[in-house]
C-alpha cells in the first residue's frame, strides 16, 4: 500500500513537472525569416463587404526554434484588415514560437469603408519584430465605392421567422400558414428555387442606373408595374447569391450598353477566383406580361439563368426582348429560358452553361438573326442540348395526375446561326401533336451527328432546314473562355444569307458584313499566332 502511495505522487510528480515546461527550447528570431509572398494582393473589393480570406505562410530556416518577438499590421488597431495567426484572431501578436525548418500560417482578411479612404488603393503591412531585424509583408487592395440595394429583412432572418412559426406547437396548421402570410405580406418576397427570398421594390430615384459607381443588388429588386429601368452605358451591376433583377407586369428594361462602354451584369465577388464561377446569382427575370424590354452591348456571366423570359397571356407580334450585341455566359442552368414568350435577337452570342444555352418551352414566339449558340461546358456532364425547342407545359392534378397543355409554337425561325457544341447533337425537339409547331433553320451551322426519329430531322425537308452546313468546321478561337470569334479555317464563312445581313448590317464587333456575311454573331478574322503576338 505505502509503495503504491509513492508510485503514484513520483507518477504525480513527473506529469507536472512535464506539463509546466515549454515544449521547445528557443531563441529570439534572427530577423531571418522568409515568406510565401513578399505581397499579397487582396483583389478587388466593394466597400463594407469582406474579402476572401488569404493565406501567407511564414518559414523558419534556420537550424533553431525561433520566437518571434511580435507580429503586427503597421496601421495597428485602425486598419482595415484582420490576421489570423495559429489560429487566434486579433491585429497584434506576441512571442510566437516556431520549430527550426519549420512554417506557420497567417491568414490575412479585411473589410473596408470606401467613404472612410483618401484614395480607392489600400494599403497596409503585416510587420514582424522591430528595428534593425524588422521584416514586412506587404498588403494591398482595390477598393470600389458602390451603391447598395437590399431590402428590410434578410433572407436569414426570413428563413427564422419561418422556422420559429413552425416550431410553434401551439398553432394548427392553417394558423402557421395564416401568421406566414402576415409576416411575408409586411415584408415583400418572392418564392423561387424552393425558397422564400425578399423582394426590394425599386423606387422612383432608382430607376435610372448612371455609371458614376457601381450598383450591388441584394435579394430580388423589382421593377415596379408600369416603370421602365434605364441603364447607361458602362453601368456594372453585381447581385448577390440570393439576388436577381426583375421586370414586373407591365414593367420594362432598357439597357443602353454601346460597344466601348458594356453594361456588365455578374455576382458581386470581385476575387481572381471568382472570375468564372457559375451560378453566382439568380439572374434576370422578366415576369409575365413585362412589355417591350431591349438589351444591347450587355455582358451577362455567372448567373444561375442569364435570362429568363417569362409567359405571356398571348403570343403578340410585339417582342418581349429585342437583345442585340450581347454575351450570356457559363450560367449554372441556362443562359436563356424561353417560355411561351416572343424574343428578336441579333448578334447574340450565348455560350457555356450547364444545362442548355436556349430552352424554348410551351411554344412562343422567337427570331434570330447571326447569333451564336455554342455549348461547350466542362464542368460537368452536359445532358441536355444547346437548343431545346418544346410546345406543351405538364399541369400536376390534386390526385398526382398530369395534363399535357398545348401551346402554339407560332414561329422560331434561326437565320445566320450557330447551333453547336460539344455533344453529339446540339438541338432536340419535343413536339405535342395536334399543336402548331413552327421552325426554320436557314443558312446556319448545325451539330447533329447521329440519327434521330421523327419527320422534324429530316435536314433535306426545306420546310425546316434551308442551305445549312451541318456538322462542319467551326473553328472558334477560345471555346473554354466563350470565345466565339470564327477564324480563317471556319465552314461559316460567307456562308450567310445575304438579304438577311443586310438586316443586321454590322457584327457584334460593329464590322460591316454587307458584302460577304458569315454566319454567326462575328465576322471571321485571321487568329494570331505565338510568334505575332510576341512580335
Amino acid at each position: 500500500m505505502k509503495n503504491g502511495i509513492v508510485l503514484f505522487l513520483i507518477a504525480v510528480s513527473i506529469t507536472f513537472t512535464v506539463s509546466c515546461r515549454k515544449d521547445f527550447s528557443t531563441v529570439p528570431s534572427y530577423g531571418n525569416l522568409s515568406f510565401s509572398n513578399d505581397t499579397i494582393f487582396l483583389d478587388t473589393i466593394f466597400s463594407n463587404i469582406s474579402t476572401s480570406t488569404y493565406a501567407l505562410k511564414v518559414y523558419n530556416n534556420s537550424g533553431n526554434d525561433i520566437e518571434i518577438p511580435s507580429i503586427n499590421l503597421g496601421r495597428d488597431n485602425s486598419s482595415f484588415y484582420r490576421l489570423n495567426v495559429d489560429g487566434i484572431a486579433g491585429k497584434s501578436f506576441e512571442n510566437i514560437l516556431l520549430r527550426k525548418k519549420d512554417s506557420l500560417y497567417i491568414f490575412i482578411e479585411g473589410t473596408f469603408n470606401a467613404a472612410s479612404l483618401s484614395e480607392p488603393i489600400y494599403k497596409d503591412s503585416i510587420i514582424f519584430d522591430s528595428g534593425d531585424k524588422l521584416q514586412d509583408v506587404k498588403l494591398i487592395t482595390l477598393v470600389k465605392d458602390s451603391h447598395f440595394l437590399y431590402s428590410d429583412l434578410t433572407a436569414n432572418q426570413i428563413k427564422n421567422l419561418k422556422n420559429a412559426i413552425d416550431a410553434n406547437d401551439k398553432l394548427d396548421e392553417v394558423q402557421k400558414a395564416e401568421q406566414k402570410a402576415e409576416v411575408f405580406d409586411e415584408h415583400e418576397t418572392v418564392s423561387i428555387y424552393g425558397d422564400t427570398i425578399p423582394k426590394r421594390i425599386l423606387t422612383t430615384n432608382e430607376l435610372h442606373l448612371t455609371n458614376d459607381k457601381a450598383y450591388v443588388f441584394y435579394d430580388y429588386c423589382l421593377v415596379p408595374d408600369g416603370e421602365t429601368l434605364i441603364i447607361d452605358p458602362g453601368t456594372a451591376l453585381h447581385f448577390n447569391e440570393n439576388a436577381a433583377l426583375v421586370v414586373g407586369k407591365n414593367a420594362s428594361i432598357k439597357i443602353n450598353g454601346t460597344l466601348d462602354d458594356k453594361v456588365i451584369f455578374e455576382g458581386d465577388r470581385l476575387e481572381f477566383l471568382f472570375d468564372d464561377i457559375a451560378g453566382q446569382w439568380h439572374g434576370l427575370w422578366l415576369q409575365k406580361e413585362s412589355t417591350n424590354n431591349q438589351i444591347n452591348h450587355a455582358i451577362i456571366k455567372n448567373a444561375r439563368v442569364g435570362i429568363y423570359s417569362d409567359s405571356i397571356s398571348t403570343v403578340s407580334n410585339t417582342p418581349t426582348l429585342t437583345i442585340k450585341n450581347t454575351e450570356i455566359f457559363n450560367c449554372s442552368d441556362y443562359g436563356i429560358y424561353a417560355d411561351a414568350t416572343n424574343i428578336s435577337g441579333e448578334n447574340l452570342v450565348v455560350g457555356n452553361c450547364r444545362l442548355g444555352s436556349l430552352a424554348i418551352k410551351n411554344g412562343g414566339k422567337y427570331n434570330f438573326n447571326h447569333a451564336t449558340f455554342a455549348n461547350y461546358w466542362s464542368g460537368s456532364i452536359r445532358r441536355q442540348p444547346t437548343l431545346s425547342i418544346n410546345n406543351y407545359t405538364t399541369i400536376a392534378g390534386e390526385d398526382e395526375s398530369t395534363t399535357e397543355v398545348e401551346k402554339e409554337l407560332t414561329e422560331a425561325t434561326f437565320t445566320n446561326c450557330f447551333i453547336t457544341g460539344n455533344n453529339n447533337q446540339e438541338f432536340e425537339f419535343d413536339k405535342k401533336e395536334g399543336s402548331v409547331f413552327n421552325f426554320l433553320f436557314k443558312n446556319c451551322m448545325l451539330k447533329f451527328s447521329g440519327s434521330a426519329e421523327g419527320d422534324l430531322y429530316l435536314f433535306e425537308d426545306n420546310n425546316y432546314y434551308q442551305n445549312n452546313v451541318l456538322n462542319g468546321e467551326n473553328h472558334f478561337r477560345d471555346t473554354k473562355n466563350n470565345d466565339f470569334q470564327i477564324g480563317e479555317e471556319s465552314e461559316a464563312i460567307t456562308k450567310a444569307s445575304l438579304s438577311e445581313a443586310q438586316n443586321t448590317p454590322l457584327d457584334i464587333l460593329e464590322i460591316d458584313r454587307t458584302v460577304s456575311p458569315d454566319i454567326g454573331a462575328y465576322q471571321h478574322i485571321i487568329f494570331e499566332t505565338e510568334e505575332d503576338e510576341t512580335n
